[in-house]
């Protein structure tokens, strides 16, 4: 058995990661309690990043840390938050933005904490075959005929423009107001020229649709590609499988993927409620071991292991689609227009490049977003956004659950990449598609760079 002391070292160098001296002295090397609580119920979408929820599960990493979970699909992101919040379900699943805009209050009103991040990229933005083949012109291509990546709006702005001079709204449809997929999609169409629209809560106005070029509006995942396959929506921004089945029913071609916006992006969360955290705070701990441990088998050895992931996850009781459908993705490959399949090794990860660690810096970047596109209404001091980070990313939590796996031996703690910074920031990051740089140390500073959004006092 290593000492103690010396695997907290070993793991703040591991992970890079050490909140603050004192935090260190109240942090104290301490033993993982038995779990307060031993049965448990968590909620998901019916997505292929739930899939560290499915592994821990089927692989008996809960059971493992003793806890008996019950994987429950759930019909949309409000009804899976409600649930959060009204105790039904003891955790789950969630879009990187729903702990924030719910402690902030858009939309409904709650303390929501996230220990542990589940993915990084795995979205992408799909058009219908119409509004693809009026983009093709506006297209560089490569020698093979095949159109030059990453795509962007720049060629959907046209198509938008005589839609405009025709007077029919351009619409297309994205997962939820506080979700990745709103914020990329308004992103990709920004960089574009193209006004995504803004939100007024102080007016009562959460369309989100005003000054918009293009209507967003919410759909749920798996009814994406029916909605625009009937021709209520022109587009939308999705996970998985849900770009690959416009693909596979030829019904729509998948333009831009999310790594391709802004590489290496958080994607979902696994988050619980404030007061079932301090409740049960040995529960929370084990849930998060089991699933540091799902997340690093997923990526197992350049992820070999995805092939039997792709199986698990192809069950009704998870995600439900065509097993081919699935491994598109999963497998480290992505099919654009029909026959233009590419390596996209990292379109879904869930270990590498510290996926799982809960940086202050990515939740930053959701709040800016929220007041770039008007769900904060006024402007906020830098300071705010760290507090609201604060509050609800918990690298705190997420580091005894990696000492602990290092104590244990689960884990090593190579196992753990060095981490960029030593206070939760990532680095400045410059891969986005419109090559504006993020900061999450000064995030209006941030927001003055856009052309296109609230900055400042700016209200809508």
């Amino acid at each position: 058995m290593q000492n103690k002391s010396a695997i907290r070292r070993a793991v703040i160098v591991a992970t890079g990661f050490a909140l603050s001296a004192s935090c260190l002295v109240s942090n104290a090397w301490a033993e993982v309690g038995e779990p307060e609580i031993d049965e448990l119920k968590f909620g998901f979408i019916k997505l292929t990043d739930m899939a560290p929820l499915a592994v821990a599960y089927e692989k008996g990493f809960f059971e493992d840390e003793g806890l008996y979970v019950t994987l429950e699909a759930q019909a949309n992101w409000k009804v899976l938050l409600d649930r959060v919040i009204d105790g039904e379900l003891d955790g789950a699943h969630m879009l990187a933005g729903q702990p924030l805009g719910a402690t902030i209050g858009i939309g409904t009103q709650a303390e929501i904490i996230t220990a542990f991040s589940m993915d990084l990229n795995g979205n992408a933005i799909t058009v219908s075959n119409d509004t693809w083949e009026e983009m093709k012109p506006h297209l560089e291509m490569q020698a093979d005929g095949w159109p030059v990546h990453p795509i962007k709006a720049d060629a959907l702005k046209p198509v938008v423009t005589r839609y405009q001079d025709q007077g029919k709204p351009f619409n297309m449809g994205m997962v939820f107001p506080v979700s990745t997929h709103n914020y990329e999609l308004r992103y990709w169409l920004a960089a574009g020229g193209i006004h995504p629209g803004y939100y007024a809560p102080i007016a009562g106005d959460n369309s989100g649709q005003i000054s918009a070029d293009v209507l967003l509006s919410v759909t749920p995942p798996p009814q994406m590609p029916a909605t625009m396959e009937a021709g209520t929506i022109k587009g939308y921004c999705v996970g998985e499988p849900w770009n690959q089945q416009a693909v596979f029913k030829n019904i729509g071609v998948p333009v831009v993927t999310d790594y391709e916006i802004w590489k290496n992006n958080p994607e979902k969360v696994f988050g619980v409620s404030k007061a079932w955290a301090d409740k049960y705070p040995n529960t929370h701990i084990r849930v998060v071991k089991a699933l540091i441990r799902a997340a690093a088998w997923l990526d197992e050895n350049d992820n070999t292991n995805r092939e039997e992931a792709v199986k698990m996850l192809a069950k009704s009781d998870y995600v439900g689609a065509d097993a081919d459908v699935i491994a598109n993705s999963m497998t480290g490959t992505f099919e654009y227009e029909k026959g233009d399949k590419r390596e996209v090794p990292d379109f879904n990860v869930f270990f590498r490049y510290n996926a799982t660690f809960p940086y202050y810096s990515d939740a930053i970047w959701y709040l800016t977003q929220m007041r770039r596109w008007g769900q904060i209404p006024e402007e906020q001091a830098d300071d705010w956004y760290m507090d609201i980070a604060k509050k609800v990313y918990r690298p705190d939590i997420y580091q005894k659950a990696a000492e602990a796996l290092v104590e244990e031996g689960v884990l090593k703690t190579n196992d753990f990449p060095t981490f960029e910074s030593e206070d939760g920031f990532k680095d400045p990051q410059t891969h986005f598609i419109d090559d504006v740089v993020y900061d999450g140390r000064k995030p209006n500073d941030y927001l003055q760079q856009f052309s296109i959004g609230l900055k400042g006092a700016d209200k809508v």
